[in-house]
Parts: structure tokens; sequence; C-alpha cells
């Protein structure tokens, strides 16, 4: 990635910690980082050559096809054809299982993709992005959630610290169309790489950058599908045991998590919209499995949880009211 620099990592999210339920019962957090001790990340891996793959997965496609899949991909190097190219290949990405092997081993295509995400930079503050721009920098998106889902360039993508680009797309809080979409997409990133089972890595290289705070803003004020990325997130990270204890090893990111759910519960009783409710309950319920947060949690657990208040809203779904009653029976055990 010659001549492209990580942007910083933002700051890890200020709160005035004033007297607040979830000031009971946390004393014995402890202040000394959680990730102590971890292994560094690997160091980037240089791009190969082109690397035209003919796996057998792929013989649904004809030769042709292929071949107008590597044409489209050369086009990305050229500026005058790389908007129509970016088009064209995101429609096709669920075509190709090896794309994102195309996309990562051919010669100049990834620091082509990076510097469309670093050419909309100025036009996030003040805030001036449009439809076109947004939907061009989303198709450039869509072949790095490529890349980030498939298996032999996941850890290539953490290496390059290749996310830390779209950091400063979550950092926006403009609410029109453009900018919205342009944050959905981005977070669709981080969530492919949290979405395979072995992620361990990527979670250390999340917590690593601080995603937690970009992802507890969109929770609170984004839309309701942004939010259910964002949570998705936090989720897949409470589930790993490293990001656990890094959440709840501190009195202040627990209280940071810990307001965000309660005020997305507040707000679910309003808007009644279930996909978000199955994710707060169970992030309530990973916070559990931990001795401090689940103290904590005694006290400053909302009251819509506990008094039935989204009976009627999950009566049809058995696995999230199971959830439920075990959060509460976690809560009552002594």
């Amino acid at each position: 990635m010659a001549g492209l620099i990580s942007p910083k990592p933002v700051s890890y999210m200020q709160h005035n910690l004033q007297y607040n339920p979830y000031q009971r019962g946390v004393q014995a957090f402890s202040d000394s980082p959680a990730t102590a001790g971890l292994p560094p990340l690997a160091h980037p891996t240089p791009h190969q050559g082109v690397f035209l793959p003919g796996n057998a997965h792929n013989a649904s496609l004809s030769v042709n096809e292929e071949s107008k899949i590597y044409a489209l991909v050369i086009e990305l190097l050229n500026p005058d054809t790389r908007e129509s190219a970016l088009l064209e290949l995101s429609k096709k990405r669920e075509q190709y299982d090896d794309l994102a092997l195309v996309l990562w081993h051919s010669f100049g295509i990834m620091p082509a993709l990076l510097q469309e995400i670093v050419s909309v930079y100025p036009l996030l503050s003040p805030p001036n992005l449009t439809a076109h721009v947004s939907n061009r920098v989303c198709n450039a998106l869509a072949l790095l959630q490529c890349v980030a889902s498939h298996p032999e360039t996941r850890q290539l993508f953490l290496n390059a610290h290749i996310p830390l680009f779209l950091y400063p797309f979550l950092n926006t809080t403009s609410k029109t169309r453009p900018f919205e979409y342009l944050r959905l997409t981005s977070l669709g990133v981080i969530g492919a790489l949290v979405k395979q089972n072995d992620n361990t890595t990527v979670i250390h290289f999340l917590l690593s950058t601080e995603i937690i705070p970009l992802c507890l803003r969109i929770m609170e004020t984004g839309t309701e599908l942004s939010k259910t990325v964002a949570i998705f997130i936090v989720q897949k990270i409470l589930l790993d045991e490293t990001g656990l204890t890094y959440i709840c090893h501190t009195y202040e990111r627990f209280y940071a998590v810990g307001t965000v759910l309660s005020n997305m519960v507040n707000q679910l009783v309003e808007t009644q919209a279930v996909r978000l409710l199955k994710h707060v309950v169970r992030c309530y319920l990973r916070l559990s499995d931990n001795l401090r947060a689940r103290e904590a949690l005694r006290a400053c657990l909302p009251e819509p949880l506990r008094d039935n208040t989204f009976n009627a809203l999950l009566k049809g779904d058995l696995v999230t009211k199971r959830c439920l009653t075990t959060l509460l029976n976690n809560l009552n055990e002594q």
C-alpha cells in the first residue's frame, strides 16, 4: 500500500461519570488494560502478481463470464473506467467465489479501491456528500467486504489494517441518506470480518483500534438497519472471551456499553423492533456471564426486560424468550 497511511483511530468515547445506576456494584472493575500480554498483529503481507484461479467450485461460470470479470478488474486500474467497473463487479461479487482472491492478488487493485475511499474524506466535514459519490464509494466498499469475508484474504485484509480506512465514515453524524448509506456499507465490511466463527484475531484487532465507541454511537443515533449491524458487531465482540473481558475490565467501558443498551431498550418500548431486541437481549445475556458485570446488572437492568413488557413482541420467538429467561435467572442467582 505504498503512499497510503492508516488513519489514526478515534479516541475512546468520553463520559461524564456522574452518579448513575451502573455505578452500583462495579467498584471491582480494574483500570489495567484487558488486552495486555496479547501477541502483536502480524506485519502486512505484500501483494503478489495477478492471480487467476480456476477452482472447481466456480465451474458454474463460463469461460466467457470469467473473462468478463477479469476484464472488469483490470478496468479498476483506469480512472476513466473505474466507476462502471465498480458497479458491475459489486453486482457480480456473489456469483464468483474467488473474486476476493483476484482483487487482493492482482497488482494495483487494492490501492485503487483505497484511493476511492480516501478521495471521499474531504467531503465528510463539513458534510458535502452527494448520492452519486456515496453510491460510488459504497460499490468500492462492497468489494472490500468481499475481501474481508473470504477465508483466504481475511487475515491479509486485517494485517494491512484496511478497516481503519473505514473509521472516518463510521465517525460521521450527518443523518442524510448518502451518509447513512455510507455508514451502513462500512459497517457491513466490519460485520463480514466478525461473522466468521474463528475470529479471535479479528476481535483483538478491533479492540486495539477502538471500534466499540463508533458502534455505540450508531446504536444510539442510526437508522434501525444501521443499529442492527452495529449491535451485531458488539455482540460478536462480547461472545469472544477476550472481548467480554475487555468490556467488563473497567467501569468506564462497562458503563459505556450498558448505557447505550439501556437507552436502546427504552427506545424499543416505542419502536417494537424485534430484530434489534434479539441482539439487545443476547448482549445483556453475554454480559451476565461476567461475575462483576452480573453484579452491576442486578441493579441496573432496564425494567422493561424484567416486567414482561416485550412478551407480546417475543411471542413467536422461543429462542430470544429463552435467552431473556436465562438472563433473569443469572441475575437472580446469589
